[in-house]
C-alpha cells in the first residue's frame, strides 16, 4: 500500500538518503519524476523528498506505474529472493518487451511453481502479472518520451504494450491517433484511451487484457497511439470523480466502441442497467432478444473495454453471486457497495 503516516514517510526518506540496509525488506521509494521504484540502499542520487512515494508492497507500485530500478535491483534485494527467482528477475528486466514462456523460464533454470509461489508470497500477484505490467509500464514510459522501440525487425508487430514499432510507425499510412494516458482512481490507476469521436478505453493497469485490448483497438482503428488528452479524456476524468465521490449517478462522456454488432448490442444494453441495480448474464440475454445467448452475452460483457461507465460490474450471477470481473472481485464489491450506499 501506498504510505501515507507523515512519521514513516520522514523515516523511510532518511533510511534512503542514509543507504541504510536495515530497510530493506520494509518499503519501496517510488521516485515520481523517473517512474523508478528503488529500496533504501540504492546507490543512485537521491531525489528530492517532495519527489518521492513510498509503497509497503509491490502491487500498487506497479499499478501507479513505477518500473524496477536497474541499479538497485529491488526485487532481487529480498531477503527471501533465492536463485531462481533472481534468474527470473533478471529474465524480465532483460526481456521487458516480450513475453516470457514457461519454456523460457525453465531454460534458465526456473521451476514456474516455485517462483509462482513466491511473488504470491512476497507481493500478492504472479510472476506473469508483474512482467506484464513491467511491460506495459515500460512501453507507457517510451510512448511519454516519444522514444519507439527500434530493435525489432521492421515488418514484425511488437508484442509488447502497444503493438507497434517506430520503424514500422513509419511506414505505416494510420486512419486515426489514438492517445493514451493514465488516471488516478480510489481503485487504483486505469489506463484510458481515446479518439476524437469519443473514450474508447478505461481499464485499471493491472487488468489481464489490457495488452490484448489494446491492440485489438489498433487493429481496428489503424490508429496510432500517442501520449496525450484530448475534451473526452478531460471529461471522463472529471465525471469519474464525481461517480467516486457520489455526486454522479449517470455519465455523459461521449464513447467511442469499436466492435462487433453483438459486442455493441450488449454493451448498449449494459449501459441501461441503472446506478446501483443489478442484473444477471441471463436477464441481459433476454432483454437483447435471445435468452438461450447466456455464454456469448458473458463474453460480450468480459470484452467490454470501458470499465464503470459502460458497467458490466452490475451483472452477477443467476443465484446472485459474484462473478469474474476484468478489474478484479474486490473492485466489482467495491463498485457494487459504492453504488448501493449512494443509490439511497
Amino acid at each position: 500500500m501506498l504510505i501515507d503516516d507523515p512519521l514513516k514517510i520522514d523515516s523511510f526518506y532518511t533510511a534512503l538518503v542514509k543507504k541504510d540496509e536495515s530497510y530493506l525488506d520494509i518499503f519501496f521509494a517510488g521516485v515520481k519524476t523517473t517512474l523508478v521504484l528503488c529500496v533504501s540502499t540504492c546507490p543512485a542520487k537521491k531525489p528530492l523528498k517532495k519527489n518521492v512515494e513510498f509503497f509497503s508492497t509491490l502491487k500498487p507500485a506497479l499499478r501507479a506505474g513505477y518500473r524496477p530500478c536497474k541499479i538497485c535491483k529491488p526485487l532481487e534485494k529480498r531477503s527471501s529472493a533465492n536463485q531462481q527467482v533472481i534468474a527470473a528477475l533478471r529474465a524480465a528486466r532483460t526481456q521487458s518487451k516480450e513475453k516470457i514462456t514457461e519454456y523460457q523460464l525453465a531454460e534458465f533454470g526456473v521451476c514456474s511453481d516455485s517462483l509462482r509461489k513466491w511473488f504470491n508470497n512476497e507481493h500478492d500477484i504472479t510472476y506473469q502479472v508483474y512482467h506484464r505490467m513491467l511491460r506495459l509500464n515500460t512501453a507507457f514510459k517510451e510512448l511519454k518520451l516519444d522514444k519507439l522501440d527500434e530493435s525489432l525487425p521492421g515488418e514484425e508487430k511488437s508484442k509488447f504494450g502497444f503493438g507497434y514499432t517506430k520503424k514500422t510507425h513509419k511506414k505505416k499510412n494510420y486512419d486515426s491517433i489514438l492517445l493514451i494516458d493514465r488516471f488516478d482512481t480510489p481503485l487504483g490507476q486505469m489506463f484510458v484511451c481515446a479518439t476524437e469521436e469519443g473514450v474508447c478505453l478505461a481499464e485499471f493497469t493491472d487488468r489481464r487484457m489490457l495488452e490484448t485490448e489494446l491492440g485489438d483497438l489498433q487493429n481496428r482503428l489503424n490508429a496510432k497511439v500517442v501520449f496525450g488528452q484530448n475534451q473526452h479524456m478531460h471529461k471522463l476524468k472529471k465525471q469519474l470523480y464525481e461517480y467516486f465521490s457520489g455526486h454522479r449517478k449517470e455519465f455523459s462522456v461521449q464513447l467511442f466502441t469499436p466492435g462487433t454488432d453483438f459486442q455493441k448490442q450488449v454493451w448498449k444494453e449494459l449501459i441501461k442497467i441503472p446506478f446501483g441495480a443489478k442484473a444477471s448474464y441471463q436477464e441481459q440475454a433476454k432483454r437483447i432478444g435471445n435468452p438461450k445467448a447466456v455464454r456469448a452475452v458473458a463474453t460480450a460483457n468480459g470484452s467490454n473495454r470501458i470499465s464503470i461507465l459502460i458497467p458490466c460490474h452490475r451483472v452477477i450471477g443467476k443465484n446472485g453471486d459474484m462473478t469474474g470481473y476484468g478489474g478484479g472481485i474486490d473492485r466489482k464489491k467495491y463498485l457494487l457497495e459504492l453504488e448501493e450506499r449512494y443509490s439511497l
